[in-house]
């Protein structure tokens, strides 16, 4: 009998994973890391509801953290099979994980000399080590090519938009009436239309089972210009003499954003000696983008042939090192800092964030989804004061969300997207979204024809047989 147990981003879109199970046989689709309040990322240090060493696969849609984030504290507690995942997400893959491996070690030694860990000596979740491990384990797979990765069990990957190398995962396999049947995960669904990569893709065969993600299930994004956007916030701050610093995900959000400010510059609007990108991680992701030909889409193609690529590293300005970073806090020109992380929960934005947050003349530009609980959210939410490194740090800069250049498909997209199906599922889950937007989508499919069927709302922990 085959068994699905739903094991994490279940009401929340951090901590994907879902367990598939085929008698003696498991397969784990992705292995994310919980990130927001402390409470949520407690979750990361729980028990696996399986045994690592008895996976005999893990499948990965993309290369985020919070669907691969505790990849290597799975390999450290004893998983050694191959982790499969698109060909295009190979390298983002190999890049996020030495980055959080190498991150968790410096967050547990900044805690222990600071002193503002509960824990008397705090430890990280995995080591750099344990994240050198995990990478040796990948196997990339092409686009649209069905291959058996276990006996009976074969995986295909379809291009979902969101990031490069993101896909939706159609999984075949016999169920427990000996009949052969496909199971979908759409993965991150990416927005139609946007540049650089390739719009998604419905899956090739009917799918007897759809697990759908649900992150905007609840909203339409606003139809907006994110030239004119930036271009209205960089105009009104540089008058005032004050910096902008955008929060951004060093993979995807990063590279879309370089887009548009690359149009400012192409318009003559911005000079990009005062546009500083401030993240080794997205410096390195930017050029993997740049060399993934393959997956451009034609507005990008078209600007490359004109010998304007937008993710050339002669672009804009690059921080490196640490030196580079920590100068741009003495700076008092006018300057655009693109520095990840997204959500403003670690990374270089974070040092930024503490020095300009207390400036009236700075800016701060969210462009994309906060998580409940993440530094970020609270911002957007119109918080104060903020904890960062145990301080509280005044909010006295502007703080705007633009939420035109979500990387995440909106409700009408992932209705678009399902009804490209080429057959209506059986069964229907929503995962990867708050309670909210899960019903909401939950409604809007129900509504679209009576032969739908119920989409369900599993909680962690939940059980189904297949």
């Amino acid at each position: 009998m085959g068994r699905v147990t739903f094991c994490g981003a279940y009401g929340s879109v951090t901590g994907s994973s879902t367990l598939l199970q085929w008698g003696d046989t498991y397969v784990l689709v992705d292995c994310g890391l919980y990130q927001g309040d402390e409470e949520l990322e407690r979750y990361n240090w729980r028990t696996f509801r399986y045994k690592p060493h008895e996976l005999g696969a893990i499948l990965l849609t993309h290369a985020h953290l919070d669907h691969t984030g505790l990849l290597p504290r799975l390999v450290a507690e004893g998983f050694e099979g191959p982790i499969y995942c698109s060909k295009a997400s190979r390298g983002l893959v190999s890049l996020i994980l030495q980055d959080a491996g190498h991150l968790q070690e410096e967050q547990a030694r900044y805690a222990s000399k600071k002193g503002y860990s509960r824990h008397a000596e705090p430890r990280p979740l995995y080591t750099a080590k344990d994240a050198r491990r995990t990478l040796k384990l990948l196997k990339p797979l092409p686009f649209d090519q069905a291959t058996e990765i276990l006996p009976g069990i074969q995986v295909r990957f379809r291009r979902a938009g969101h990031l490069l190398g993101a896909a939706s995962l159609e999984i075949q396999a016999k169920g427990s009436d000996g009949k052969r049947r496909s199971w979908c995960f759409s993965g991150d669904v990416g927005r139609y239309d946007v540049p650089i990569i390739k719009d998604p893709e419905p899956p090739l065969d009917p799918p007897a089972a759809l697990i759908l993600e649900s992150t905007y299930g609840d909203r339409l994004h606003r139809q907006t210009d994110p030239e004119r956007q930036f271009r209205e916030v960089i105009r009104r701050v540089f008058q005032r003499g004050g910096t902008v610093i955008i929060p951004a995900f060093a993979l995807g959000r990063t590279q879309e954003v370089l887009y548009h400010l690359s149009q400012l510059v192409d318009d003559g609007e911005l000079d990009p000696g005062v546009v500083f990108l401030d993240s080794p991680m997205a410096i390195k992701a930017t050029d993997l983008y740049a060399q993934a030909t393959a997956e451009h889409d034609e507005d990008l193609l078209e600007l490359v042939e004109q010998h304007l690529n937008p993710l050339s590293a002669d672009r804009f300005q690059r921080c490196l090192s640490s030196e580079q970073s920590k100068a741009l806090n003495n700076r008092k020109e006018p300057a655009v800092i693109v520095a990840a992380s997204g959500m403003a929960t670690g990374g270089r934005v974070v040092h930024h964030l503490k020095h300009r947050l207390p400036g009236v003349s700075n800016a701060v530009v969210f462009v994309g989804y906060q998580a409940g609980g993440t530094r970020g959210r609270a911002l957007v939410n119109g918080a104060e004061t903020v904890s960062i490194h145990g301080q509280p740090i005044p909010v006295e800069a502007e703080i705007l969300s633009l939420h035109g250049l979500s990387a995440h498909a909106d409700q009408a997209e992932l209705v678009r997207w399902f009804d490209d199906l080429p057959g209506s599922p059986g069964q229907i889950f929503l995962n990867h979204g708050e309670d909210q937007s899960r019903k909401a989508l939950a409604a809007v499919l129900r509504a679209g024809g009576s032969s739908r069927p119920q989409p369900l709302l599993p909680v962690i922990g939940d059980e189904v047989a297949w």
